[in-house]
């Protein structure tokens, strides 16, 4: 039975079909097809690359000559289950990936460039690789094994799509205990860059605005909004900020993560190189974990070479590339940027002039009493803002209620002119009592025996 060819020497026999199909070939004109083979692009295998050199080119031509397509075949490596690495860099490998398994290849060549035991850039992955299977520590990814239909796919351009989605986060500790946090983010689909991301406390609509409010401010207008059909996602406060912003939301389909596969790609690096290595003990608070979690995102997550990316860009240089078809943010929209998140809730007014809200009470103008307003809060802040009507109209400030003060304040009294003679009103009671004493009023005699 005859050995069948290897795939590597049928691809390589191809690339010398215009050389190979020929007899003898002269010598310059050897080199001249050579050197036109080198200008072709090609699917090399196992390879990102697509272009050959003329020296490979030329070698593989001289061992087929030699030896036809089986010398083609791929060579085994002499130094197979040895390695080349410096013996600090190997203990440096087994210690940190012991340590914690689940680390990538990437990240164990961050920290050991960081540790100065190598040059940037001068360890290859597929060297740690091949060292990490020698000692049995590499790690199986198993193959989805969904029936669903998936495609692949990506914005053509920064801005035209950002995914959004919650991580649940670690517990810290706060001065009214520990806490469970939440990481909301928004990364453009395009770039892979993260608009903004935040540890939250909760993972509700609130929490979602905040984040998308930074993102905007930071990153400009997103077209499309890509999200999950939750309850925060759904709600009437985030469509209506997205429609006075013109921006469209997706919602994805229920317990379906794969429609959002580049954030969920970036919630396991974010898993494996920045919650794997903080220290809980060091972290005084929410502001204290984010802090750490942005100096990470641009220190290191924008700043590294993305695998999805063409041309081995990061995912900052692939964001200013196309930075011209971002949709700015106008300067209309910057004045009223806080107005688009304010929320707004209906009120009657009181007799007193009053309206409730949140547990207190809140003076508005005296003239509003019996109508219904809209009261305008900052939720993040819980500050009443002012009223306005059903259409927006702005009805003046509110004021919390100060009882004491009250006590000394001038009340408003409409002011009323006296009336004339002619314009005085006749009451009952009054004209009663005249007619009254009119009637008691006894007649005075002109003598003394009349009197009597």
């Amino acid at each position: 039975m005859s050995k069948p060819i290897h795939p590597t020497a049928l691809f390589r026999l191809m690339v010398l079909g215009p050389l190979a199909s020929r007899g003898e070939i002269k010598r310059g004109e050897a080199k001249r097809i050579i050197r036109q083979l080198a200008v072709e692009s090609y699917n090399i295998p196992d390879s990102n690359r697509t272009h050959l050199s003329e020296e490979t080119i030329a070698r593989w031509y001289s061992m087929w000559k030699r030896g036809g397509i089986n010398a083609l075949d791929p060579k085994v490596r002499v130094d197979r289950g040895s390695t080349q690495l410096p013996e600090s860099v190997q203990n440096k490998i087994i210690e940190l990936k012991k340590d914690k398994p689940e680390r990538s290849i990437n990240q164990l060549i961050d920290m050991i460039e960081r540790a100065g035991l190598v040059s940037k850039g001068n360890l290859a992955r597929a060297t740690v690789h091949r060292f990490l299977q020698q000692q049995h520590l590499s790690k199986r990814i198993l193959p989805d094994q969904a029936t669903i239909e998936r495609r692949s796919f990506v914005a053509e351009y920064p801005g035209d799509l950002w995914q959004g989605d919650v991580l649940h986060g670690p517990s810290i500790q706060t001065s009214n205990g520990m806490k469970k946090t939440y990481l909301v983010s928004l990364m453009d689909d395009a770039s892979r860059l993260i608009a903004h991301s935040a540890f939250c406390f909760g993972e509700t609509a609130l929490d979602i605005e905040g984040v998308l409010k930074q993102a905007i401010l930071k990153r400009g207008l997103p077209h499309k909004l890509l999200i999950d059909n939750g309850s925060a996602y759904i709600s009437g406060s985030l469509k209506s900020i997205c429609a006075r912003l013109e921006i469209h939301l997706i919602y994805c389909r229920p317990r379906e993560p794969e429609s959002k596969g580049k954030l969920e790609r970036f919630h396991r690096t974010f898993r494996e190189q920045f919650l794997s290595e903080l220290d809980l003990s060091k972290i005084n608070g929410l502001s204290d974990l984010n802090a750490r979690l942005w100096a990470w995102i641009e220190r290191v997550y924008h700043q590294r070479i993305h695998g999805g990316l063409e041309d081995g860009k990061t995912p900052l240089e692939r964001w200013r590339e196309d930075l011209h078809h971002v949709r700015p943010l106008l300067p209309h929209v910057v004045e009223h940027i806080d107005d688009l998140f304010y929320y707004r809730e209906e009120r009657l007014v009181r007799k007193n002039g009053t309206i409730s809200w949140n547990g207190h009470f809140y003076e508005v103008q005296h003239n509003l009493v019996g109508d219904k307003v809209t009261l305008v809060f900052n939720p993040h802040t819980n500050q009443a803002i002012r009223i306005e009507t059903a259409f927006g109209d702005n009805l003046g400030p509110v004021v919390l209620l100060d009882l004491n003060s009250n006590l000394h304040r001038k009340r408003q009294r409409p002011h009323v002119a006296p009336a004339s003679p002619k314009e005085q009103k006749e009451y009952a009671i009054e004209s009663i009592h005249s007619e009254y004493t009119q009637l008691c009023r006894l007649p005075i005699a002109g003598s003394k025996e009349e009197n009597e």
